[in-house]
Protein backbone atom coordinates (compact mmCIF):
# COMPACT_ATOMS: atom_id res chain seq x y z
CA UNK A 1 0.00 0.00 0.00
CA UNK A 2 1.52 3.31 -1.32
CA UNK A 3 -1.10 6.13 -0.38
CA UNK A 4 0.16 8.55 1.60
CA UNK A 5 -1.11 8.49 5.24
CA UNK A 6 -2.07 11.89 7.51
CA UNK A 7 -0.76 12.50 10.81
CA UNK A 8 -2.51 14.32 12.94
CA UNK A 9 -0.88 15.91 16.19
CA UNK A 10 -2.94 16.88 19.42
CA UNK A 11 -0.60 18.74 21.04
CA UNK A 12 -1.78 19.26 24.73
CA UNK A 13 -5.74 18.89 25.32
CA UNK A 14 -7.69 19.68 28.13
CA UNK A 15 -6.38 16.88 30.59
CA UNK A 16 -2.27 16.45 30.84
CA UNK A 17 -0.52 18.92 32.98
CA UNK A 18 3.26 19.75 33.04
CA UNK A 19 3.16 17.76 36.39
CA UNK A 20 2.69 14.64 34.51
CA UNK A 21 5.02 15.50 31.31
CA UNK A 22 7.47 18.78 31.47
CA UNK A 23 6.81 18.29 27.72
CA UNK A 24 3.36 19.16 27.89
CA UNK A 25 2.93 22.69 26.03
CA UNK A 26 0.13 24.52 27.71
CA UNK A 27 1.06 28.87 27.21
CA UNK A 28 -0.13 29.80 23.03
CA UNK A 29 3.81 30.48 22.76
CA UNK A 30 4.65 26.98 23.56
CA UNK A 31 1.77 25.26 22.00
CA UNK A 32 3.25 27.02 18.66
CA UNK A 33 6.68 26.04 18.98
CA UNK A 34 5.27 22.04 19.74
CA UNK A 35 3.64 22.19 16.77
CA UNK A 36 6.51 23.19 14.89
CA UNK A 37 8.85 20.90 15.78
CA UNK A 38 5.52 18.25 15.09
CA UNK A 39 5.08 19.89 11.82
CA UNK A 40 8.65 19.38 10.77
CA UNK A 41 8.55 15.82 11.62
CA UNK A 42 5.59 14.96 9.59
CA UNK A 43 2.53 16.30 10.68
CA UNK A 44 -0.08 17.99 8.43
CA UNK A 45 -3.29 18.29 10.88
CA UNK A 46 -2.72 20.58 14.49
CA UNK A 47 -5.35 19.38 16.89
CA UNK A 48 -6.20 22.29 19.31
CA UNK A 49 -7.14 22.98 22.60
CA UNK A 50 -6.49 26.24 24.47
CA UNK A 51 -5.88 26.55 28.51
CA UNK A 52 -6.35 29.89 30.62
CA UNK A 53 -3.58 31.54 32.49
CA UNK A 54 -4.13 28.81 35.55
CA UNK A 55 -3.57 26.47 33.13
CA UNK A 56 -7.45 25.11 33.25
CA UNK A 57 -8.82 24.64 29.46
CA UNK A 58 -11.02 27.16 28.03
CA UNK A 59 -13.29 27.83 24.73
CA UNK A 60 -11.54 31.57 25.04
CA UNK A 61 -12.35 32.84 21.25
CA UNK A 62 -9.16 34.91 21.78
CA UNK A 63 -6.86 32.33 22.87
CA UNK A 64 -7.76 30.36 19.92
CA UNK A 65 -7.33 32.97 17.68
CA UNK A 66 -3.66 33.79 18.38
CA UNK A 67 -2.82 30.21 18.74
CA UNK A 68 -4.17 29.75 14.97
CA UNK A 69 -2.84 32.46 13.99
CA UNK A 70 0.66 31.17 15.40
CA UNK A 71 0.32 27.81 13.73
CA UNK A 72 -0.46 29.35 10.22
CA UNK A 73 2.47 31.62 10.34
CA UNK A 74 5.15 28.98 12.04
CA UNK A 75 3.87 26.08 9.57
CA UNK A 76 2.64 27.25 6.25
CA UNK A 77 -0.16 25.23 4.89
CA UNK A 78 -0.65 22.91 8.03
CA UNK A 79 -4.53 22.11 8.66
CA UNK A 80 -5.45 23.90 11.46
CA UNK A 81 -8.15 22.04 13.40
CA UNK A 82 -10.07 23.18 16.62
CA UNK A 83 -11.69 21.70 18.98
CA UNK A 84 -15.14 22.25 20.04
CA UNK A 85 -14.86 19.75 23.05
CA UNK A 86 -16.97 19.59 26.20
CA UNK A 87 -14.15 19.97 28.74
CA UNK A 88 -13.24 23.13 27.97
CA UNK A 89 -16.38 24.68 28.21
CA UNK A 90 -20.54 24.27 28.07
CA UNK A 91 -23.14 24.61 25.58
CA UNK A 92 -22.56 26.95 22.93
CA UNK A 93 -19.53 28.59 23.94
CA UNK A 94 -18.05 25.40 23.09
CA UNK A 95 -18.63 26.63 19.52
CA UNK A 96 -17.25 29.90 20.33
CA UNK A 97 -13.98 29.81 17.93
CA UNK A 98 -16.16 28.33 14.41
CA UNK A 99 -16.09 32.19 13.16
CA UNK A 100 -12.49 31.98 13.34
CA UNK A 101 -13.27 29.40 10.25
CA UNK A 102 -10.28 27.38 10.71
CA UNK A 103 -10.11 24.57 7.87
CA UNK A 104 -11.66 21.68 10.64
CA UNK A 105 -13.33 21.33 14.10
CA UNK A 106 -14.27 18.36 15.59
CA UNK A 107 -17.59 17.38 15.98
CA UNK A 108 -18.68 14.79 18.97
CA UNK A 109 -22.44 14.04 17.91
CA UNK A 110 -23.33 12.02 20.84
CA UNK A 111 -22.57 11.37 24.61
CA UNK A 112 -20.76 8.86 26.59
CA UNK A 113 -19.24 7.74 29.67
CA UNK A 114 -15.87 9.16 30.33
CA UNK A 115 -13.83 7.69 33.26
CA UNK A 116 -15.14 9.93 35.76
CA UNK A 117 -18.13 11.92 34.05
CA UNK A 118 -20.65 11.55 30.99
CA UNK A 119 -19.61 13.64 28.33
CA UNK A 120 -22.62 15.26 27.12
CA UNK A 121 -23.33 16.03 23.68
CA UNK A 122 -27.09 16.69 24.05
CA UNK A 123 -28.79 16.72 20.26
CA UNK A 124 -29.57 20.61 20.22
CA UNK A 125 -26.16 21.64 20.65
CA UNK A 126 -24.25 18.96 18.64
CA UNK A 127 -26.95 20.50 15.49
CA UNK A 128 -26.29 24.16 16.54
CA UNK A 129 -22.22 23.28 16.26
CA UNK A 130 -22.85 21.35 13.34
CA UNK A 131 -25.11 24.37 11.67
CA UNK A 132 -22.14 26.86 12.83
CA UNK A 133 -19.48 24.49 10.80
CA UNK A 134 -21.15 24.49 7.65
CA UNK A 135 -22.19 28.67 8.16
CA UNK A 136 -18.54 29.10 8.06
CA UNK A 137 -17.27 26.64 6.21
CA UNK A 138 -15.32 24.47 8.57
CA UNK A 139 -14.99 20.62 8.03
CA UNK A 140 -16.03 18.81 10.85
CA UNK A 141 -13.87 15.59 11.92
CA UNK A 142 -16.24 13.33 13.79
CA UNK A 143 -15.49 12.41 16.98
CA UNK A 144 -16.50 8.63 17.32
CA UNK A 145 -16.62 7.35 21.08
CA UNK A 146 -19.11 4.73 20.08
CA UNK A 147 -20.54 2.90 17.44
CA UNK A 148 -24.30 4.99 17.45
CA UNK A 149 -21.91 8.01 16.61
CA UNK A 150 -21.15 6.95 13.15
CA UNK A 151 -24.27 5.62 12.47
CA UNK A 152 -25.41 9.61 13.24
CA UNK A 153 -22.89 11.10 11.55
CA UNK A 154 -24.72 9.23 8.44
CA UNK A 155 -28.26 10.18 9.65
CA UNK A 156 -26.68 14.55 9.85
CA UNK A 157 -25.37 13.72 6.14
CA UNK A 158 -28.42 12.48 4.86
CA UNK A 159 -30.46 15.70 5.68
CA UNK A 160 -27.50 17.66 4.72
CA UNK A 161 -26.38 19.13 8.37
CA UNK A 162 -22.83 18.12 7.01
CA UNK A 163 -21.83 20.20 4.19
CA UNK A 164 -19.48 17.12 3.15
CA UNK A 165 -18.87 13.73 3.35
CA UNK A 166 -17.65 13.45 7.25
CA UNK A 167 -14.10 12.46 8.26
CA UNK A 168 -14.86 9.73 11.26
CA UNK A 169 -12.28 9.36 13.57
CA UNK A 170 -12.40 6.40 16.10
CA UNK A 171 -11.38 6.94 19.41
CA UNK A 172 -10.74 4.13 20.95
CA UNK A 173 -9.30 3.25 24.34
CA UNK A 174 -10.91 5.55 26.70
CA UNK A 175 -12.66 4.04 29.84
CA UNK A 176 -15.88 3.08 29.91
CA UNK A 177 -16.27 3.80 25.85
CA UNK A 178 -14.58 1.92 22.85
CA UNK A 179 -12.38 -0.12 23.89
CA UNK A 180 -9.22 -0.95 21.34
CA UNK A 181 -9.52 -3.98 20.15
CA UNK A 182 -8.48 -4.97 17.29
CA UNK A 183 -12.05 -6.89 16.25
CA UNK A 184 -13.68 -3.59 17.04
CA UNK A 185 -11.54 -1.43 14.99
CA UNK A 186 -11.86 -3.86 11.93
CA UNK A 187 -15.59 -3.12 12.38
CA UNK A 188 -15.68 0.55 12.49
CA UNK A 189 -14.00 0.47 9.60
CA UNK A 190 -15.98 -1.92 7.66
CA UNK A 191 -18.84 0.24 8.76
CA UNK A 192 -17.64 3.72 7.55
CA UNK A 193 -17.48 2.23 4.51
CA UNK A 194 -19.85 0.55 4.17
CA UNK A 195 -22.08 4.03 5.21
CA UNK A 196 -20.01 6.17 3.35
CA UNK A 197 -18.13 4.58 0.49
CA UNK A 198 -14.46 4.65 -0.15
CA UNK A 199 -13.61 7.69 2.24
CA UNK A 200 -10.54 8.88 4.15
CA UNK A 201 -10.60 7.84 7.96
CA UNK A 202 -8.72 8.47 11.28
CA UNK A 203 -8.22 6.48 14.35
CA UNK A 204 -6.84 7.63 17.36
CA UNK A 205 -5.67 5.55 20.48
CA UNK A 206 -5.64 6.58 24.02
CA UNK A 207 -2.35 6.08 26.81
CA UNK A 208 -0.65 2.93 26.02
CA UNK A 209 -2.72 1.82 22.94
CA UNK A 210 -1.91 4.92 20.95
CA UNK A 211 1.22 3.31 19.22
CA UNK A 212 -0.86 0.50 18.41
CA UNK A 213 -3.75 1.52 16.70
CA UNK A 214 -1.76 4.02 15.23
CA UNK A 215 -0.17 0.49 13.44
CA UNK A 216 -3.80 -0.78 12.83
CA UNK A 217 -4.84 2.37 10.74
CA UNK A 218 -1.41 2.75 8.89
CA UNK A 219 -2.12 -0.97 7.72
CA UNK A 220 -5.54 -0.89 7.12
CA UNK A 221 -5.07 2.52 4.43
CA UNK A 222 -6.78 4.92 7.40
CA UNK A 223 -4.88 8.00 8.96
CA UNK A 224 -3.14 8.44 12.24
CA UNK A 225 -3.39 10.37 15.03
CA UNK A 226 -0.82 11.20 18.17
CA UNK A 227 0.57 13.50 20.24
CA UNK A 228 0.88 14.77 23.66
CA UNK A 229 -3.24 15.15 24.87
CA UNK A 230 -3.61 11.25 24.26
CA UNK A 231 -0.61 10.13 25.46
CA UNK A 232 2.22 11.28 27.56
CA UNK A 233 4.57 8.34 26.87
CA UNK A 234 6.93 6.48 24.74
CA UNK A 235 6.79 3.38 26.62
CA UNK A 236 5.69 2.47 30.29
CA UNK A 237 8.77 3.71 31.29
CA UNK A 238 9.76 6.68 29.56
CA UNK A 239 7.97 9.56 29.22
CA UNK A 240 7.64 11.69 25.32
CA UNK A 241 10.10 14.50 25.48
CA UNK A 242 7.98 16.10 22.28
CA UNK A 243 5.09 15.99 20.60
CA UNK A 244 7.53 15.78 17.71
CA UNK A 245 8.99 12.58 19.36
CA UNK A 246 5.39 10.84 18.84
CA UNK A 247 4.95 11.94 15.75
CA UNK A 248 8.13 10.59 14.23
CA UNK A 249 7.55 7.51 15.63
CA UNK A 250 3.66 7.36 13.88
CA UNK A 251 6.01 8.37 10.82
CA UNK A 252 8.08 5.45 11.36
CA UNK A 253 4.97 2.91 11.87
CA UNK A 254 3.70 4.53 8.30
CA UNK A 255 7.12 3.21 6.70
CA UNK A 256 6.90 0.11 8.09
CA UNK A 257 3.49 -0.60 6.42
CA UNK A 258 4.67 1.22 3.20
CA UNK A 259 2.85 4.25 3.32
CA UNK A 260 4.21 8.12 2.90
CA UNK A 261 3.23 10.36 5.07
CA UNK A 262 1.03 13.12 3.50
CA UNK A 263 2.63 16.35 3.00
CA UNK A 264 -0.04 19.28 4.31
CA UNK A 265 -0.72 19.81 0.38
CA UNK A 266 -1.05 15.80 -0.05
CA UNK A 267 -3.39 16.27 3.29
CA UNK A 268 -5.93 18.99 1.77
CA UNK A 269 -6.25 16.71 -1.14
CA UNK A 270 -7.61 13.67 0.33
CA UNK A 271 -10.15 16.06 3.11
CA UNK A 272 -11.19 18.07 0.14
CA UNK A 273 -9.47 20.79 2.05
CA UNK A 274 -8.67 24.50 -0.32
CA UNK A 275 -5.05 25.21 -0.24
Amino acid sequence: MSDPAIICVAITGSVPTKADNPAVPITVTEQVESTREAFEAGASIAHCHVRDDDGKPTSDPGRFADLKAGIEDACPGMIVQLSTGGRSGAGQARGGMLPLKPDMASLSVGSNNFPTRVYENPPDLVDWLASEMKTHGVKPEIEAFDLSHIYHAKLMHDRGQLADVPYVQFVMGVKNAMPADKRVFDFYVETVKTLFGNVPWCAAGIGRHQAQVNDWAAQAGGHLRTGLEDNIRLDRDTLAPSNAALVERAAEICARHGRPVATPEQARTILGLAA
